[in-house]
């Protein structure tokens, strides 16, 4: 199988391609290097250092048929000329700018958020059109299409509903909380609307946030992702463990009640190598929930002290205010069986992932400590 990856120089695109590799695809990575410049704008950088593309595509190519490709979704033109050339059987799209406390900065962010998400997957979505209407697109969204509803999330595209005596089936209900978030679901409903006008086969993700440093091909430097812990680009379980390493107090943001699914690196690209190697009928349009534990921030917090102290690192936890207008306590419970029903078996448990994560970070503590000023919440929503 021949993939395009978008995003190829990311935290997920990156890992991905590895496994993908060894599993005897040929891969085509395609980024702008925009998560790059992003990070070092907020005053940060990757924890663990990462090779640049031309390094990368050396290290890759160890593993198997690889390529990277400079280029930028937004650019019709470039998009359609790629897939021309390469004629995938699927692309992954990943080239979306991934910040939800990025696109909340100012009104300059928010809109580069919105234009850059969401341009992106409509010039993806035309490309494949008028190219090859059979490539597969696997789309990256999130779990925070959904918000925190007081109701079971379901895993489907749509439900059953009934307003004022009258039945109708209609989108998922969802209600995100950043522009971020929000472009992932003008996403889906674009990718509904492909769907059902142009007969176009679409996998949705819906994913949980992703934690770790490592996954089976990541066996030294030259193959390291990058692993962001800014409070603009970390998630909490890795931004958790830099502080740790650091020796600064955990800051579960206000009660600490707020609780996601989250999953590892290891199992996210699991999880992706089986729906790219399972695709969806041609034609249809599948929906995927794609997390692995239920937990509380505060539960996280709890998770990486005991791991630190295992470790000989005295860490506390220090609640801090929320910069984010969100529930901090809540019901959670969503759907899970698509992913279970294609053979994903998880491989890792946080409890006792994050010891190994601060062991993996422990040698990088001068790298990160240059850094340590970018990893309290400055971003606030209000």
């Amino acid at each position: 199988m021949k993939v395009i990856i978008l995003g190829a120089d990311g935290y997920l695109g990156w890992p991905l391609s590895l496994r993908l590799l060894r599993r005897g695809h040929q891969v085509v990575g395609v980024d702008n290097l925009a998560t790059r410049r992003a990070v070092e704008e907020v005053g940060s950088d990757s924890a663990l250092p990462i090779p640049s593309p031309k390094e990368r595509e050396r290290a890759a190519r160890e593993l198997g048929e690889f390529k990277f490709v400079f280029g930028d979704v937004t650019d019709y033109k470039f998009v359609r000329e790629l897939l021309r050339k390469e004629n995938p059987d699927a692309v992954v799209h990943f080239a979306e700018q991934r910040s939800a406390p990025y696109s909340m900065r100012d009104v300059e962010h928010a809109v580069y958020t919105m234009h850059n998400n969401l341009e992106g997957t409509l010039n993806l979505i035309y490309a494949v059109k008028e190219v090859k209407s059979d490539i597969h697109i696997v789309k990256m969204g999130t779990m925070g299409e959904y918000g925190t509803p007081n109701f079971d999330i379901p895993e489907s595209a749509f439900v059953e509903v009934e307003i004022n005596g009258r039945r109708d089936r209609i989108p998922t209900p969802k209600f995100a909380g950043s522009w971020y978030h929000w472009t992932k679901v003008y996403d889906t409903y674009n990718m509904l609307f492909a769907n059902k006008v142009w007969g176009l086969t679409f996998t949705d993700i819906m994913q949980g946030p992703v934690y770790g440093t490592r996954t089976e091909e990541i066996t030294g430097e030259r193959f390291f992702t990058r692993f962001d812990f800014d409070e603009v680009w970390g998630t909490v379980v890795n931004r958790y463990c830099v502080e740790a390493v650091l020796g600064l107090p955990l800051t579960p943001y206000g009660k600490g009640g707020q609780t996601r699914g989250f999953l590892s690196l290891e199992d996210s690209v699991e999880a992706l190598r089986i729906l790219i190697e399972n695709p969806p009928k041609q034609g249809e349009y599948r929906h995927v929930n794609q997390f692995v534990e239920l937990r509380s921030v505060r539960e996280i917090a709890t998770f990486v002290q005991e791991a630190a102290r295992e470790l000989g690192l005295d860490v506390k936890v220090e609640h801090v205010p929320n910069p984010r207008v969100e529930a901090e306590e809540h019901y959670y419970n969503p759907e899970l069986k698509v992913l279970p029903s294609l053979g994903f078996r998880p491989k890792k448990v946080m409890r006792e992932e994050v010891k190994v994560m601060i062991k993996d970070l422990l040698p990088f503590k001068e790298r990160m400590a240059r850094y340590s000023s970018a990893v309290m919440p400055r971003t606030r929503w209000k």
